[in-house]
């Protein structure tokens, strides 16, 4: 008889005392059919805890979940919370919370899958993937009380042409190529990665490029939606800019008052490009979102694109940025894709599996006591979920690296609160048209530091580099 105050999740392959440690396991098999392994028969039924196990993420010995120092790779800190806690480590949260941080990939597969005993967490949302999607009641703003649902992101998202969208990424990215090909050196971060994901998101909204106000909202757009704000302030920056902030949160000086201020002018160019599609609406995301009955008036849809575009853009631009990484640092890699055994599309995704931007996403809470990688896990405890852990859990992996056309990986989130279709197409889509254009323009570009000398945004919960300077032989066009 099913006890229903407790229940058990998976005890995969590698949980200390597991005598299958050393066996590929569900995990490695599920990898293989393209998606989570699916819970044992025995979840749902009691399990006897063993004592150590017992309690909250603190008394279990909590670490902190530090940011990698210089030289060093997430995966190094993940195979260290492995050898020491299994599957599934106490830590302790960047905000100064306890939570268990699940690092399998059965486990996190198993948590996505079941949100009636792990139901997100309101009060600390989280970053993409979760935080983008729009398809669910929208959670609450601490002091605000429930937000009233929103139009639907994936339903907006669905006018958008993946063809007219790869042409119109193509002509940027030419121009921005362009640029600085004469030069002979370029910082590829800031003068086309991000270049290329921001203008891509405001394509999407319907502005094309050659629009007057094109450039002008994309520097707003830049400055607003800057680097440092959602890390810092513990809010999303999509949450941040529906509730009519900057990400970041409230004003603290002189930086941020640069930023309200783009902010403010960013809204003024997108209630006057909202007003437009009204009157003469256009297959875009802008007028799908105007149509939804969800969206009562434009400055809900101004909020909406503002979130569309938050969500959007540094997570693309981190993976264009990790992927050119591995193409200018790792020989097998860039290898096969020159050779052809690789297209850029399967690069893209083997990044996705190796290196992805979204390495930590939280956001959610245990319904009630329950078993999670051999851990007691109480009601009310959080639980964060480390996707590039699960990524690379060697129990998925046992005979090398992952195949670039396997896609089940979790970079995109899992279970209802998986990122919403098409939103991952659209992201490959400018990801690949991105890379495609570089190697195209600049093919014997190189990196012009050593790779130890790269550095990556301080942040547990996502991967960018902060820049990425390169050489080549100038082009004159």
């Amino acid at each position: 008889m099913t006890d229903r105050s407790t229940t058990t999740a998976p005890d995969a392959p590698g949980t200390p005392g597991n005598p299958a440690a050393d066996e590929p396991g569900p995990a490695a098999s599920a990898v293989r059919r393209g998606g989570p392994a699916a819970p044992p028969a025995s979840a749902g039924h009691r399990a006897t805890a063993d004592p150590s196990e017992a309690g909250s993420p603190a008394a279990s010995g909590a670490v902190p979940l530090r940011v990698p120092a210089d030289g060093e790779s997430p995966a190094a800190i993940y195979a260290g919370l492995r050898r020491r806690h299994g599957r599934v480590a106490p830590v302790v949260a960047d905000d100064g919370g306890t939570a268990w941080l699940v690092l399998g990939y059965a486990e996190v597969g198993y948590v996505t899958a079941h949100e009636e005993l792990f139901v997100r967490d309101t009060s600390r949302p989280g970053p993409w993937p979760e935080a983008a999607e729009s398809t669910g009641p929208a959670p609450a703003v601490p002091g605000r009380g429930p937000r009233r649902p929103g139009p639907s992101a994936a339903r907006a998202l669905a006018a958008v042409d993946q063809f007219e969208l790869a042409e119109g990424c193509r002509g940027v990215a030419r121009r921005l190529v362009d640029g600085f090909a004469g030069s002979g050196r370029a910082e590829l971060m800031s003068a086309y990665v991000r270049a290329v994901s921001l203008r891509a998101a405001v394509l999407m909204c319907g502005l094309p490029p050659d629009a007057g106000a094109f450039e002008g909202l994309v520097g707003d757009l830049r400055t607003a939606l800057a680097e440092d704000g959602p890390e810092r302030s513990g809010t999303s920056g999509t949450d941040a800019v529906r509730d009519g902030m900057p990400p970041g949160g409230a004003v603290r000086g002189g930086g941020d008052e640069l930023r309200r201020s783009a902010y403010v002018r960013a809204g003024e160019r997108l209630r006057r490009l909202v007003a437009a599609r009204r009157s003469g609406p256009r297959p875009d995301v802008i007028s799908r979102l105007l149509a939804d009955p969800a969206a009562p008036d434009d400055g809900e849809v101004v909020r909406e694109v503002f979130a569309l575009v938050a969500a959007a853009h540094r997570p693309t631009a981190d993976w264009i940025g990790n992927a050119l990484r591995l193409l200018l640092t790792d020989e097998r890699f860039a290898r096969d894709v020159s050779g052809g055994r690789l297209s850029v599309g399967q690069a893209l995704n083997e990044v996705l599996w190796l290196d992805t931007p979204a390495q930590t996403v939280g956001g959610r809470r245990a319904v009630r006591d329950t078993q999670l990688g051999g851990h007691r896990v109480r009601a009310g405890d959080r639980v964060l979920l480390s996707l590039a852990a699960a990524n690379t859990d060697p129990q998925i992996w046992p005979g090398g690296r992952p195949g670039g056309e396997n896609a089940a990986h979790l970079s995109f989130g899992g279970g209802g609160r998986r990122c919403p279709y098409p939103a991952p197409l659209l992201a490959e889509t400018i990801a690949r048209t991105a890379v495609e254009t570089l190697l195209e323009r600049l093919p014997d570009t190189v990196l012009a530091v050593d790779p130890e000398r790269l550095a990556w945004r301080p942040s547990v919960r996502e991967r960018g580099l902060v820049a990425l300077p390169v050489r080549f032989t100038p082009v004159i066009r």
